[in-house]
């Protein structure tokens, strides 16, 4: 059965980091071959199968990731970050410093991808998490709940908006429903969840921003950085101009107008890649030049960026080859048979096979894909909400993030967690966001 296979083969991942002690890069690559290998894929199409999914991956991530490491850590080197970090604090207090966090990555989730999102956030919590010497966790946990959430939930990011025009659902009713049922998960998934979290593992949260990805961090005088004003302008110019591509194309879209070539330039800025370098270049002018900064020494600051996450581009693009293999390996089809002529209730049958796609295949979005097109027959001899059940595939696809996900390595790379406490963090959020969305969904199925 492939889903034996796949469960075997994350088994000998985690005997191959964890007891091994192996690179975690080479462990991925290591099974995905065996993997592979065990579904029958044909001998000559595993090599660039492995390829394809880490080129991929990293394809998709490595310029916004690297763009965006390069601009948090202008932003952190020169004082920025911690500018931005000392005015949330003084605002907000000790007592409320989360649920600032919690806000700003509302915020910023529902304009641009988790990936993003998370660069740009890290080198701002990890300075207030110095400047209150408390957990990189207490801060990072509600952050990543409020940027997964919205990435699951919320168009107009590619999951929820692709599979509402499958659906043909609303996509006003999707984002209506959405904040509904996101606004209770955040708060179960982040402040309440770090408190369960903090008793599982203990020693993590004795951890006050010690983030060896980020390289090391500079301390400065309050009059020595740069103004709040325009450190959260530089921080946030690509929330700015993503958000605003998105709000016209959607006007586009809903409005019926034809495109043309304003429209076409708009979209080219507000693409997450054009966005980011737009970002990165006014940030070595605000942030470097204009205070008198050497153009040297910023261009040092962005080569220490990436030589930090050079290793971590790496894993995420090993886990990509995972995830790769197991999609042509036929999982996702063998799913898709054990479902086949069920009269189960649509909503909870696409959470139900948006979770254990998600857990067989460890893209969230490929998850939510391929849950749609097993779904859609079902929906003709239903007459149920289809934004709901857009949400409740959204939710599954959220599901227990483990070794086949970008995301979980990311998280544990970035926060200097070992594995253990990975799974007892970042997998066990996620999972908490997926049943407390299907949760609310269903409560809120009863009036619509």
């Amino acid at each position: 059965m492939p889903l034996v296979i796949v469960a075997i083969g994350i088994v000998a991942l985690l005997i191959l980091i964890m007891s091994l002690k192996l690179n975690t890069f080479i462990s991925l690559i290591i099974v995905s071959f065996g993997v592979a290998l065990a579904l029958g894929m044909p001998v000559g199409d595993i090599v660039k199968t492995i390829e394809t999914g880490l080129g991929g991956t990293l394809g998709h991530l490595a310029l916004v990731f690297g763009l965006g490491a390069m601009l948090g850590k202008l932003i952190a080197d020169s004082g920025g970050a911690q500018r931005i970090a000392m005015t949330l604090v003084n605002k907000f207090g000790v007592k409320n410093i989360q649920w600032a966090v919690v806000a700003a990555s509302f915020i910023i989730g529902v304009a641009l991808f988790f990936e993003v999102g998370l660069v740009l956030l890290i080198p701002i919590v990890f300075a207030i998490s110095r400047e209150l010497r408390i957990s990189i966790l207490y801060l990072g946990i509600p952050m990543t709940a409020a940027l997964s959430v919205t990435h699951g939930f919320l168009p107009p990011h590619p999951g929820p908006t692709v599979i509402a025009g499958e659906y043909g659902a609303n996509i006003g009713e999707v984002l209506l429903y959405g904040f509904i049922i996101a606004i209770p998960t955040v708060i179960l998934a982040g402040p309440v969840f770090t408190k369960l979290a903090k008793k599982l593992v203990p020693d993590s949260f004795t951890k006050t921003g010690n983030i060896a990805s980020l390289g090391e961090q500079k301390t400065f005088k309050l009059e020595e950085t740069p103004g709040f004003g325009i450190s959260v302008f530089t921080a946030m110019l690509p929330v700015i101009l993503m958000s605003i591509a998105t709000i016209i194309t959607l006007v586009q879209k809903t409005g019926g107008y034809a495109d043309n070539s304003v429209l076409a330039a708009i979209r080219f800025i507000g693409d997450a890649s054009t966005a980011m370098l737009i970002s990165l270049l006014v940030a070595v002018y605000t942030m470097g030049l204009a205070r008198k900064i050497p153009i040297k020494e910023v261009m040092d600051s962005c080569t220490t960026a990436i030589t930090h996450i050079g290793m971590m581009l790496l894993i995420i693009g090993g886990g990509g080859a995972f995830k790769q293999v197991l999609i042509n390996g036929g999982v996702g089809d063998y799913v898709a048979d054990l479902f086949h002529g069920t009269s189960m209730s649509p909503i909870l049958l696409a959470w139900i096979i948006a979770a254990i796609l998600r857990i067989s295949l460890g893209s969230a979005t490929v998850a939510a894909l391929t849950t749609s097109g097993l779904v859609i027959p079902m929906l003709e001899q239903s007459d149920v909400n289809l934004a709901l059940v857009v949400l409740a595939t959204g939710a599954g696809s959220l599901i227990a993030s483990h070794v086949n996900d970008a995301g979980f390595w990311m998280f544990k790379e970035y926060f200097g967690l070992s594995m253990k406490e990975t799974f007892s963090t970042w997998t066990l959020l996620e999972t908490i966001i997926s049943v407390a969305g299907l949760g609310f969904i269903m409560l809120l199925s009863l009036v619509v």
